[in-house]
């Protein structure tokens, strides 16, 4: 801390696991990578789940699932936990926000196969809240597994995204009856 008690930042993998490990004694258990997206710093992450790894604690990453196969194979032994935000479960509503859902579906079911993954969709009125397009999603989750958790967060109106009113609490309420059907764990946001 500074001398005013404010905390220094960290700039270096090495600080961060250092910090992580410092705050064992208070329950730390590791790291998560959160917030923007964290995959756009790869190599930072990479250096830094590696060193949190040697510490034997664990990682945690938040985030859209978009990344090549191979860079993304490496990262999972790595990672303990993932939580992959699946935008929609069409093809051109990810081209409209300039994504691509072939590379997150196999995002996730890789991350399956090597770590807890939990997925994450917020439901945009009109773009993808419909009963069909989240059964095709949950069908397609429990393809993979049925024990994946799935999230269903209500959108709100904000920043670019303002031409279009609140997702209603009872159609998350419905969407979320409907992925139950084919999902164990199913649970509602921003409700």
């Amino acid at each position: 801390m500074d001398v005013l008690g404010v905390p220094e930042p960290i700039d270096s993998p090495e600080q961060l696991a250092s910090k992580a490990a410092e705050l064992r004694t208070r329950g730390n258990i590791g790291v998560a990578y959160t917030y923007n997206e964290p995959l756009v710093s790869y190599e930072y992450v990479w250096d830094c789940v590696s060193l949190v790894h040697a510490h034997g604690m664990v990682n945690v990453l938040v985030t859209n699932g978009t990344i090549e196969e191979a860079p993304w194979r490496a990262l999972l032994p790595l990672i303990d936990a993932a939580n992959i935000d699946l935008k929609g479960f069409t093809s051109a509503w990810y081209r409209q926000l300039g994504g691509d859902l072939k590379t997150v579906k196999r995002s996730i079911a890789l991350a399956a196969e090597r770590c807890h993954v939990e997925v994450t969709t917020l439901l945009v009125p009109g773009e993808n809240d419909s009963a069909e397009e989240i059964r095709e999603l949950a069908q397609w989750l429990a393809s993979i597994s049925p024990e994946i958790p799935l999230h269903l967060s209500r959108f709100f109106p904000r920043y670019q995204m303002t031409d279009r009113p609140p997702t209603s609490v009872e159609q998350v309420y419905r969407l979320a009856e409907e992925a139950r059907e084919h999902l164990s764990y199913v649970y509602t946001g921003n409700c």
